[in-house]
């Protein structure tokens, strides 16, 4: 896959807020939407994600025939593109992955990543792959700490990367992971991200829409999920939901 093009706006209220008016137009991408500065940024599970100023703020517009389930894949390609991207900046050695799709420097969140999804007029499915990144600045209080790019640069860089460089930088190592994961299938895709996942084999809490689970993280699914046995020694797997690695007695409730 060839990097898509870049177009970047001053400020706008959220990239995939306007990748969704797009496809909803009739867009079909792939279009990566930057912005500068975001007005009504989302996380994951309707969370506000605040993007500073130097940050990166990012979404792909891409459309594709695979089913919503394989579509959902996506998050990973994601993952693993942010993860090179930080690599090119920091010690590779200070970059993992923790299930799903969150992206750590040092084992505290760099990036969060959200995927929305829709039913394009052309008969496929369009996606927001959507992207932020604490390039400059890593915002405060959060509920388990934030880290920024600027704070772990490697010692022959003087500044952290400007937000068009960093987009860049992050569209072409989309293009090789989704050109992968396109002609190879998920296996290679889900080998590499599962070589920079951090927390399996040790205690694990996920906190889903109606219970909290506590439990040790096994490993993943095929398909990505993540196994967790728990105390009674049945194993249930989770598709999606907060997951914190670690005792639940280290966890702070928001």
């Amino acid at each position: 896959m060839t990097p898509a093009p870049l177009v970047i706006h001053d400020e706008i209220d959220s990239t995939n807020a306007e990748a969704r008016r797009l496809a909803e137009a009739g867009e079909t991408g792939p279009r990566w939407i930057v912005a500068r500065r975001q007005t009504a940024g989302r996380g994951r599970r309707g969370r506000k994600w605040d993007t500073e100023q130097g940050n990166l703020a990012a979404t792909l517009l891409i459309t594709t025939p695979k089913s919503a389930a394989e579509a959902a894949q996506a998050t990973f390609v994601a993952a693993l593109a942010v993860a090179d991207l930080l690599d090119v900046f920091v010690s590779p050695a200070l970059v993992t992955i923790k299930w799903p799709n969150d992206v750590l420097l040092g084992g505290v969140k760099a990036s969060g990543i959200l995927v929305e999804s829709g039913a394009h007029a052309n008969g496929d499915l369009w996606l927001a792959v959507g992207i932020g990144v604490n390039l400059a600045h890593a915002p405060q209080g959060t509920e388990r700490g934030a880290a920024a790019v600027a704070d772990s640069l490697r010692a022959d860089l003087t500044y952290v990367p400007p937000i068009e460089a960093a987009a860049e930088i992050l569209a072409e190592t989309f293009a090789v992971w989704w050109g992968r994961w396109q002609t190879l299938g998920f296996e290679p895709v889900l080998d590499a991200w599962t070589s920079r996942l951090t927390g399996l084999n040790g205690p694990c809490v996920a906190r889903l829409d109606n219970e909290t689970l506590e439990g040790v993280a096994e490993g993943v699914e095929p398909d990505g999920a993540l196994r967790l046995r728990l105390a009674d020694g049945s194993v249930r797997l989770i598709s999606a939901g907060d997951v914190f690695f670690g005792s639940a007695s280290k966890i702070v409730t928001a």
